[in-house]
């Protein structure tokens, strides 16, 4: 793209020119200018190189998504290269293993890798017919093409990487975390990312010493994994997110995060916060060339905003977000029961959160005021401590059954304290008996008969209310 910006100069700075010489000169400059825009303003100057090592075994004949795992590897792959022509600085190479000699119960071909595609600054027609052609038949030697690879490369001073696409281990007897340590102690600068199609998980740790790992579980899982590592390769800006506890570790995760376009609601990235195989935080690639707000869906969420990414390098925001656990039960409670609870962060006093009886909930360090929703109401102020479950059990109702000869006003009020009586509620003066599940404690009740037309005729009976037991009144 040397000529995009010698165009850009010729159109800022050149003489006098003809009007079919500068649209020419224009049309040129805008498709220079979506180019660069369409992959984030992102490049340097220095050469990117990208070896495609893609898997041709016979057992990527099985299988995946209602096609073969072959097919959906090539769909993908040809889809994938092509929307790298015309990057600058980027060169692409093929190298495939398996696709030579067909596998038996007696024979492998543990040679069978051949760079079928060398670097080259435009070749993507050439790695995309060779890719067409291929048919899955032999072995996987997956050491062999690694150590081979390292010759596949001109030099160490480009941004080398490896892409490896495959479907299984290694069925020879080389070992790959032997070549891939023998490649680094060479200095053989080469970031390598593994992709596996389809596989049994608990192969994945068996990769980890050859790079960066990552399963693709379905064709759509491995066309968004591909993308991602091209965009990490070719953009070189990456960032990590990390969510510290009180003691600034990163290992608070599982939460959804929002990145706004800084000072806008215009939503650019929406992620559930990971972390990887080795409990670090994943790794996300975010367009440089604006700042962000970013929310974190704790309880209460989290607010950073006009956060800058530093192009070509690794970026780290650090972000406060230390949790606890909260858990409300009523364990000599009827299983089924149904208590809500109002949970408000002090200070303050909106409604952060209604809380159900049994739930386990997180929510940042610090203390909370509790409004369980019995009757009457319990009033209760918890501290939450980083990765602590604390645990609020709520004493067991018991049943307040009254009748009522006559209508009446009523109201029914509790002893919070010695001597203070609160409201609690008013007895529907149209009924003649009713049941109210009630907190343990001392009570009264408040009345008369509606008919009535003087104080005088004021009345109160006092009861107590015991978890689990009946407590009858006539009034």
């Amino acid at each position: 793209m040397a000529w995009c910006s010698a165009k850009r100069r010729a159109i800022a700075s050149g003489p006098r020119s003809t009007r079919r010489n500068l649209r020419r000169l224009l049309v040129k400059a805008i498709g220079c200018f979506i180019l660069l825009t369409c992959f984030s303003l992102g490049w340097t100057q220095t050469t990117t190189r990208i070896l495609f090592i893609l898997d041709a075994s016979n057992s990527m004949n099985l299988d995946w998504n209602n096609q073969t795992r072959m097919s959906a590897a090539k769909e993908v792959l040809i889809k994938s290269i092509e929307s790298l022509r015309g990057v600058p600085d980027l060169e692409l190479a093929l190298r495939v293993y398996g696709h030579q000699s067909n596998v038996t119960n007696t024979y492998q071909d543990c040679q069978d890798t051949k760079l079928e595609v060398a670097f080259g600054p435009a070749n993507i027609d050439a790695i995309k017919t060779k890719i067409k052609g291929l048919q899955a038949k032999g072995a996987t030697p997956i050491a062999r093409s690694l150590e081979a690879a390292a010759a596949d490369f001109p030099d160490t001073l480009a941004r080398n990487f490896i892409i490896l696409i495959t479907d299984g281990l290694e069925s020879c007897d080389n070992d790959p975390c032997l070549v891939a340590r023998k490649l680094r102690d060479k200095g053989v600068k080469v970031t390598p990312f593994v992709i596996g199609l389809g596989m049994d998980l608990s192969y994945l740790d068996k990769f980890e010493c050859i790079g960066s790992y990552t399963d693709a579980e379905s064709k759509a899982a491995f066309e968004n994994v591909l993308s991602n590592i091209l965009s990490k390769a070719l953009l070189n800006t990456t960032v990590q997110i990390n969510l510290n506890t009180v003691d600034g570790k990163p290992l608070e995760t599982n939460v959804s995060m929002f990145l706004y376009e800084a000072g806008t609601s215009n939503l650019k990235y929406t992620y559930m916060h990971t972390l990887n195989r080795k409990n670090l935080p994943d790794t996300l690639v975010l367009d440089p060339s604006i700042k962000y707000d970013l929310r974190v869906a704790t309880l209460p969420s989290i607010a950073k905003n006009n956060i800058a990414i530093v192009p070509h390098t690794h970026n780290t925001i650090q972000v406060p977000a230390g949790q606890g656990q909260l858990t409300i039960t009523s364990v000599k409670s009827p299983e089924g029961s149904r208590i809500e609870s109002r949970i408000i962060q002090i200070p303050g006093t909106s409604t952060l959160h209604v809380q159900q009886l049994g739930e386990i909930q997180k929510y940042l360090v610090g203390t909370y005021q509790l409004e369980i929703l019995t009757i009457p109401r319990i009033y209760k102020e918890v501290k939450i401590e980083q990765s602590k479950l604390t645990s609020i059990d709520i004493p067991a109702a018991g049943q307040f059954i009254y009748q009522v000869p006559k209508g009446i006003v009523a109201q029914l009020f509790y002893e919070r304290n010695p001597g203070q009586w609160e409201w609690v509620l008013d007895l529907p003066y149209n009924q003649n008996k009713g049941t109210i599940k009630l907190q343990p404690g001392v009570y009264k009740v408040i009345y008369r008969e509606k008919d009535q037309r003087s104080s005088t005729y004021t009345k109160e009976k006092k009861f107590n209310i015991t978890s689990l037991k009946v407590t009858n009144l006539s009034l």
